[in-house]
């Protein structure tokens, strides 16, 4: 059952006796004034429905010690020794000097409570209610986007250490497993501890244990095909025990290809002499992935996407996401956080232009169609949180009608689809446009070609005209023979193709728009905010705590609410007849 808080203060109550000495404007002492009131009882009631059992810790003292924790960055260990020994945590808390702490498992408890909830953003949600309440972000009519890469808290793993880990979950997980890999693998003892024992320097050596592991899995995977047939397969296994085969049949494949010789019927296999896109790096926790924020920075583990007001500096919205694949594009997330409709749910995209082997494709590449918005509908919501009627968290909010509302963002949301999204809600874009790659240096790109879509044809620098595909394809072909331009437009035997996006004018607009110094002077001005919001998200924190994306997910959710409680209080926030207000400037 759910507990609840002595209304009478114990003779030592710290807030009582030291609560003086909080810096004023603090988050501990805004918290040991007002926990109550942010975080009310009823607003957890619903983890607690049965209201039998012992009582649990008062939700707003647990609420207080998460927002805490997630600020200051703390493992639950560390924060429940703050809790027992630091004054300014008893007195944020609602704690007498001479009252303990209590076990760090309580923090786990809570957490799984929650994401378990139709509410796991809660704690965020009610933050992010305070600012409406400020009208802080009333007529603000602009929000900047970004993302950064936030380390895994797991280790890489190689190919080998992956496949033997596979073997071993389902071993452990599936019903009867672990008869059934002592029964059909014989290339591995996967009950013996370390790494195997080869001559590692040996490519020979290196191969056939690859090739072992790879067969056992496979035999592994059959087998287990085979036992389950009567009772609906490996796809009626549930829980932890799909998941275990899942991932085993996804190591399996991921990184081996057929040996040198070999056509992958024969047993032999190698590692592949390339990286698959979305590559699982770790059994530990197969949501982290490699990250390519730049071409010469790389890093394992996540994405971290905010939305940001850029004259508050407040977070009106998260999400923590993989860090590659097409869902987890900075252009797809800008999308989903805004509260627009994706129009392309395709692959990443890309540059205007891939390797000369490949059709010449501009951003957008597909991209379809999103149901037309008002300035802001929806905005700063993202699918599964409840923000409450009225957050006051989106684009536009309270700017009139006429007003435009602008979105920045540098060029990694400047995809077509993104820019269409955009247009099509009413918001203008201040995004810096993605560049235009060509497929020789100094070459030609996608925009020295003229584009007529009303004819539906394409114009080559060299003035031949050429009639779109159903699918906007362009083909030169035998027109590149003996062009005095061929040197800077292809070196495909078969001459120039080019794949004409079909928010192609949509983007060449933009680019040209970009150009302007109207353009480029709001961009300077307003868009470094969200550089500064990143950091001070980032600063102590740039580890996540947990395993996976949802508890991630959730940490993450905190943190901000944590951050912009402590922007709010910078700008001035008390409360004052009932109500939330900010200082007047």
């Amino acid at each position: 059952m759910q507990g609840a808080s002595d209304p009478q203060r114990d003779l030592l109550d710290v807030e009582s006796v030291a609560g003086h000495l909080l810096p004023v404007g603090s988050v501990f002492a805004f918290l040991a004034e007002h926990r109550a009131r942010l975080f009310p009882p009823s607003m957890f009631e619903d983890l607690f429905l049965s209201g039998r059992g012992r009582p649990s810790l008062p939700p707003e003292l647990v609420a207080a010690v998460l927002v805490l924790q997630a600020l200051h960055g703390l493992s639950d260990r560390e924060a429940v020794e703050a809790v027992t020994f630091d004054l300014r945590w008893k007195a944020a808390v609602g704690l007498a000097v001479t009252d303990g702490g209590f076990h760090p498992t309580t923090l786990t408890y809570w957490r799984a409570r929650l994401a378990a909830s139709k509410a796991p953003d809660r704690v965020f949600d009610a933050v992010r209610d305070v600012v409406a309440a400020t009208g802080v972000l009333t007529g603000k009519t602009r929000r900047a986007l970004d993302s950064t890469v936030l380390d895994d808290a797991v280790a890489r793993q190689d190919t080998v250490t992956q496949l033997i880990a596979a073997v071993r979950r389902v071993g452990r997980v599936v019903p009867g497993g672990q008869g059934l890999v002592a029964g059909v693998c014989t290339g591995y003892d996967y009950t013996r501890a370390g790494k195997p024992d080869i001559a590692w320097d040996d490519e020979q050596a290196r191969e056939e244990l690859v090739s072992a592991l790879v067969n056992d899995a496979l035999a592994v995977l059959e087998a287990l095909a085979g036992s389950l047939a009567g009772s609906g397969g490996v796809e009626a296994l549930e829980g932890e025990a799909a998941q275990a085969v899942a991932l085993l049949a996804l190591v399996a494949g991921q990184d081996v290809e057929p040996a040198e010789g070999s056509d992958g019927t024969d047993g032999r296999w190698r590692i592949a002499r390339r990286t698959a896109p979305d590559r699982v790096i770790s059994t530990v926790d197969p949501d982290a992935r490699h990250a390519h924020k730049t071409r010469h920075k790389r890093q394992d583990g996540f994405k971290a996407h905010v939305v940001v007001e850029p004259d508050t500096g407040l977070i009106t919205d998260t999400e923590l996401t993989k860090a590659c694949g097409a869902d987890s594009s900075d252009a797809a997330v800008g999308i989903r956080l805004l509260g627009l409709q994706n129009p392309d749910e395709g692959p990443d995209e890309g540059p205007d232009e891939g390797p000369d082997t490949s059709p010449d494709t501009s951003p957008g590449e597909g991209a379809g169609t999103s149901p037309d918005i008002s300035p802001g509908e929806g905005a700063g919501t993202s699918p599964g949180t409840s923000s409450g009627e009225g957050a006051g968290t989106s684009p536009g909010e309270g700017a009139g009608e006429g007003v435009s509302v602008e979105v920045l963002a540098d060029s990694a949301y400047g995809s077509g689809s993104m820019l269409a999204a955009l247009e099509r809600a009413g918001l203008s874009a201040v995004i810096k446009p993605q560049p235009l790659t060509p497929s020789i240096e100094g070459g030609f790109t996608i925009a020295d070609f003229v584009v007529d879509e009303a004819a539906r044809t394409v114009t080559c620098r060299a003035g031949v005209v050429r009639e779109m595909t159903r699918t906007r394809t362009a083909y030169f072909k035998a027109a590149c023979k003996g062009c005095p331009l061929r040197a800077r437009c292809t070196t495909a035997s078969a001459g120039r193709t080019v794949h004409v996006s079909e928010h192609d004018a949509l983007q060449r607009a933009h680019r040209a728009k970009a150009s302007t110094p109207d353009f480029q002077a709001v961009y300077k001005q307003h868009r470094p905010m969200v550089e500064r919001s990143i950091a001070w998200l980032t600063r102590g924190n740039r580890r996540v705590p947990y395993r996976g994306i949802t508890k991630n997910n959730a940490w993450l959710h905190t943190r901000v609410a944590a951050l912009n409680l402590r922007r709010l209080l910078v700008l001035g926030l008390h409360h004052r007849d009932g109500q939330w207000a900010l200082a007047q400037p």
